[in-house]
């Protein structure tokens, strides 16, 4: 998918929303546990609900590979039942070097046919890159995340330059990559640190994980990090699939996804 047709989808729903499916068997509701496969039929109920509301669904890997087998068959169907104008994103946080980085590359956008993945950048350019080949694809990297740990090294002064970490990931990735392919993972909960980074990287799109369950703050995300076209994508998960863990899951997802999207139009009015 391209920025102009991510765009235009942002546009056309007035929203800027991604539906995280990190779908957990044992928060499921206790009636879908005897369906044949119940992470798709989970995901396909919460995607009937909520697909009118979001631009961009992000399954969570590890929720799935921790099934084994089956749960990459649950995945497969569910990225195939995803409507094809709706961006997908692989939350893998894959990184490594060399072949190993091509495979992950082919695995997820060639096998599978995801629109982006996360990738880790601590290895550097040559984990990276390969991911950066496939027209048309996204790498959303690793940045500025919402979790307590992300001060233990996206926070420490770079020696020489002053730089922190982050910093030095946003300017030296810019080398890699361009906005039309590049997006950056930055916290809801930094939300006081978007503004700069915005600074830093004008014109890349952000997702945003943090907001509802985690605690951030979708304004002060959208007046702080929004651009001249959007360029956030922001995650709710627990806030939006686990509403409720009875037999109205799906109906509640539906309700807190467009409360989101009826938030992200004023704030599209607003900031466009």
């Amino acid at each position: 998918m391209t920025r102009a047709e991510l765009f235009n989808q942002i546009k056309s729903k007035s929203s800027y929303l991604c539906v995280g499916l990190d779908t957990d068997i044992n928060k499921m509701p206790a009636h879908l546990k005897s369906e044949k496969d119940p992470i798709f039929e989970f995901n396909k109920q919460i995607i009937d609900n909520t697909y009118k509301h979001c631009v961009a669904y992000k399954p969570n890997i590890a929720f799935y590979e921790a099934l084994g087998p089956a749960g990459w068959e649950s995945l497969a169907k569910t990225l195939e039942y995803i409507p094809k104008e709706i961006f997908t994103i692989a939350d893998a946080k894959r990184g490594d070097i060399g072949n190993t980085s091509k495979l992950y590359a082919k695995a997820f956008f060639e096998t599978m046919d995801f629109d982006s993945i996360t990738v880790a950048p601590y290895m550097g350019h040559d984990s990276v890159l390969p991911f950066l080949e496939f027209e048309d694809k996204w790498v959303i990297l690793l940045a500025h995340t919402s979790n307590p740990g992300s001060q233990d090294f996206q926070l420490i002064s770079a020696e020489g330059d002053g730089k922190k970490l982050y910093e030095t990931v946003l300017s030296k990735s810019q080398e890699w990559g361009n906005a039309d392919n590049l997006m950056y993972v930055v916290g809801a909960t930094q939300a006081d640190k978007i503004g700069h980074i915005r600074n830093l990287v004008p014109d890349n799109f952000f997702l945003v994980p943090g907001v509802g369950a985690q605690g951030g703050d979708l304004g002060e995300v959208s007046k702080h990090g929004m651009n001249d076209h959007c360029g956030l994508l922001v995650n709710s998960s627990r806030g939006i699939i686990y509403a409720s863990n009875e037999k109205d899951f799906a109906e509640r997802a539906g309700q807190e996804a467009l409360k989101l999207q009826q938030e992200m139009e004023g704030y599209l009015e607003q900031y466009l």
